[in-house]
């Protein structure tokens, strides 16, 4: 909903209790573009109490607030404030290397789009480095980014299936942009190249090596240069991962499904193509903390399904929430609902989770995370976990609320989405007066639900802008995804609602198989329910305003 605040030409959309868009409709995309550069700039520059971070599109602006420190209205004030692009003075230049090549392993649509354009694919690279690019935005993995600027006859649709595998480096073609990939990752461009560059490397400061509004250029290389150069995208796991300090805890023996650490969100790195993170399900993870009187959103151990078997490193008091777990120890089952005792040498197992998704493992002082930019990531066997130093208390009181049970129907309540007008009547009745089952496929990208597909008078396509926890967007096929915390930064589906925060955690309990139903909420009805329930968007307040 539009709250009625313009700032020369913005407009301004509630997408979410702690989310607005800043959208720029009388300008071009280029223009607009610019125009949400210079307000994230601007933001960044001059934090505001309770501004948690902006992330810019392709001609939007989202920032993300905590309601209860920062007003719509204040916050339109100070984009007012502003206005205008970014100075050109302020942007910085690069020179990308570039090595184009035909070769299945380094450009194997080259060929095909060369002749698709009328050229060989040496003219076809030449006139790609020849291109005056700028970076529009950073979404889809962190650090990759979206170039503007691309040569108008070298336009390509994305592939219609995407690649499972496309290596670190590749530079790819998708629509009117080109990119190139940070690290090795599934993706649906078309692939001309690769540039031995480390475009994300968390050590760094920034981490990401190109930022919205960089000028860049290509510089073409032959095959010796690149492979002379070619060990920078092997890369260290280090330059990926943030490494935190600590006293080893456990050592995961196995997995299970899907287990990581979790805590609270951190927006400040999302500009860099970083999500948010952060807790599925913060009721069950702030129960889980109250045991061991940590604070509510301590890291700890989020599990999915079925949880991992540890080897216990340090004597240590942990306490589980959540889906129902029977954890054993090497001396005997522990009970889930209350502190208990783990000595170093244990084997602790932990099993399948029931009545509900999830579950959390917490542990008296919590989990140590780094304070740099912390990509998703999913436990594997062999990786140690390590425990804070000096345990830390207080927090925000979150209320307490039973998970649901698997086979139930759940009505979820939403904000309508930024893109709802664009959706046909006959969708938008579908959308609210049908029930939608959780899909076996969901993880904390999305929530993928199966039910009456969702017509969209308007191509579901849209200009990649910002997205916030809990939106729902509509592909192709008319089947809504949910968002979650390890999201794509940014996204080009059309979004036809977003769950409120205080219902979002139901959402993230919901077995595979549960009816999901929908119902239309104002904002103000959703701040009350937020307030109600102790859960602001995506958790309390973060403390880093890096956005």
């Amino acid at each position: 909903m539009d709250f009625g605040l313009t700032a020369d030409d913005a407009r301004f959309f509630d997408v979410a209790e702690g989310a607005v868009l800043v959208e720029y409709p009388g300008a071009s995309e280029e223009e607009a573009n610019q125009k949400a550069v210079a307000a994230a700039r601007r933001l960044s520059a001059r934090p505001l109490a309770g501004l948690l971070g902006s992330v810019p599109g392709a001609r939007t602006l989202l920032v993300f607030l905590d309601p209860r420190a920062l007003s719509r209205r204040r916050l339109g004030e100070e984009i007012r404030r502003g206005g205008g692009t970014a100075p050109e003075a302020s942007r910085r230049r690069l020179v990308i290397p570039a090595f184009y090549d035909s070769d299945p392993a380094t450009g194997p649509d080259l060929l095909d789009l060369a002749r698709g354009a009328g050229l060989s694919p040496e003219e076809f690279a030449r006139c790609h480095a020849a291109g005056d690019y700028r970076v529009a935005f950073l979404g889809f993995a962190p650090g990759f980014p979206y170039l503007t600027g691309l040569p108008e006859e070298l336009h390509a649709k994305r592939l219609s299936t995407p690649r499972v595998r496309v290596p670190a480096g590749s530079i790819g073609i998708g629509g009117p942009y080109t990119g190139i990939y940070p690290e090795e990752t599934p993706g649906g461009w078309r692939l001309i190249g690769r540039a031995a560059v480390r475009l994300f490397d968390v050590r760094r400061d920034p981490p990401s090596l190109l930022l919205p509004g960089d000028a860049v250029r290509f510089e073409a290389i032959g095959r010796e240069e690149f492979e002379r150069r070619r060990p920078v995208l092997d890369g260290d796991p280090a330059a990926r991962f943030p490494q935190a300090s600590g006293r080893p805890l456990f050592r995961i023996a196995s997995p299970g499904a899907l287990t990581s650490v979790q805590g609270e969100p951190r927006y400040g790195w999302a500009i860099y193509g970083v999500p948010p993170g952060g807790a599925m399900d913060a009721e069950a993870l702030s129960r889980g903390n109250r045991l061991l009187d940590n604070p509510p959103l301590a890291p700890a151990l989020e599990m999915t399904l079925v949880g991992p078997e540890l080897e216990v490193l340090s004597d240590a008091v942990v306490g589980f929430s959540g889906g129902r777990v029977e954890p054993r120890s090497g001396r005997g089952r522990l009970d889930a609902g209350a502190p208990c005792e783990v000595r170093a040498g244990d084997r602790l197992s932990v099993g399948p989770i029931r009545g509900a998704a999830r579950a959390y493992l917490c542990v008296a002082g919590g989990l140590s995370r780094s304070d740099r930019p912390d990509p998703p990531r999913r436990l594997a066997a062999g990786d140690t976990v390590l425990g804070r130093v000096e345990p830390g208390r207080g927090g925000l009181k979150i209320s307490a609320r039973a998970a649901p049970e698997a086979g139930g129907e759940l009505r979820i309540r939403v904000l309508p989405g930024p893109q709802r007008e664009g959706f046909e009547t006959e969708g938008l009745t579908t959308f609210l007066e049908s029930a939608y089952r959780v899909s076996n496929a969901s993880d904390r990208r999305g929530i993928r639900l199966e039910g009456p597909a969702i017509a969209n008078r308007q191509s579901p396509d849209i200009p990649p802008e910002g997205t916030a926890l809990g939106g729902i967007q509509v592909p192709q096929d008319g089947q809504p995804i949910i968002l979650g915390p390890d999201r794509p930064v940014t996204g080009g589906y059309a979004k036809i609602a977003t769950v409120i925060a205080a219902d979002f955690p139901r959402v993230a309990q919901a077995l595979p198989g549960t009816m999901l139903r929908f119902e239309q909420v104002t904002l103000p009805e959703a701040l009350a329910a937020g307030a109600d329930s102790g859960l602001g968007r995506e958790g309390p307040r973060d403390s880093g305003l890096g956005a």
